[in-house]
């Protein structure tokens, strides 16, 4: 079921991806005929990266990977109200800041960090850009997963971080937590999945293929769905989820 947003996501909630890749016009090609994303321009603060949107709400950003020894990833960002205050956190509970909070003209500050197993993560901190406009539906974000070497640890790491949006009252996190070695190689390092919907797993796959992409793994059976795990035709790595 499709799900719009709230003015701002609650602390902990993942509330944006974005993309870094070689060639923004060549993932617009992948992505617009894959998820029928159509695309903007992002000039405010936001370098030479494209908004995708999905029946008109943002869902997604790509942008230009500047530095070639940087990884071609999808990066998820959990919510903040002061990426400052969470950047110190992360460091005192074992993690390290990789980017430091940095504002993006009026859409909000921004962030990434890694956490003490090295698997890298973002903050946003909203200000005129709550983050998605859709999730939960074919074409939009639907979960991430850490595939960790140490999910007791993770859960301990993370579970101090953003308590409320996984463990509080009420709380129905996107986030979840697996060993690396359920669906990847064990030398595999930590690393978070982004999930986007599928209406059907298998024409999904297929849709990859036949667009320059290729199948990682499954389709397998987890506790929030069926998943199939999968690279764009540049090798940034996300995941399909029918539900």
């Amino acid at each position: 079921m499709a799900e719009n947003r709230a003015s701002v996501y609650a602390e902990g909630v993942p509330c944006w991806v974005d993309a870094q890749l070689p060639d923004v016009d060549a993932g617009k090609r992948f992505y617009g005929e894959l998820f029928g994303w159509t695309f903007e321009a992002r000039a405010e603060g936001y370098g030479d990266s494209v908004w995708a949107r999905l029946d008109g709400e943002p869902v997604a950003a790509l942008a230009h990977k500047t530095d070639g020894r940087m990884p071609t990833v999808w990066t998820v960002y959990f919510a903040t109200p002061d990426a400052q205050a969470t950047s110190r956190r992360i460091q005192a509970a074992g993690g390290q800041v990789v980017t430091a909070p940095m504002q993006v003209g009026g859409l909000g500050v921004a962030a990434l960090a890694a956490d003490p197993e090295a698997a890298v993560f973002g903050l946003w901190q909203p200000d005129g850009h709550p983050g998605f406009g859709v999730r939960h539906r074919p074409g939009a974000f639907a979960w991430a997963e850490l595939y960790a070497r140490d999910t007791e640890a993770a859960n301990t790491f993370y579970g101090h971080l953003f308590h409320e949006a996984l463990f509080g009252p009420g709380a129905a996190p996107d986030f979840g937590r697996a060993p690396v070695a359920d669906v990847f190689p064990e030398m595999m390092p930590p690393h978070f999945l982004v999930h986007f919907g599928a209406e059907d797993c298998e024409a999904a796959l297929g849709a990859v293929s036949r667009l320059g992409g290729r199948v990682q793994a499954g389709p397998f059976t987890a506790s929030y769905g069926t998943v199939a795990v999968v690279t764009d035709n540049q090798g940034a790595s996300f995941a399909l989820l029918q539900r």
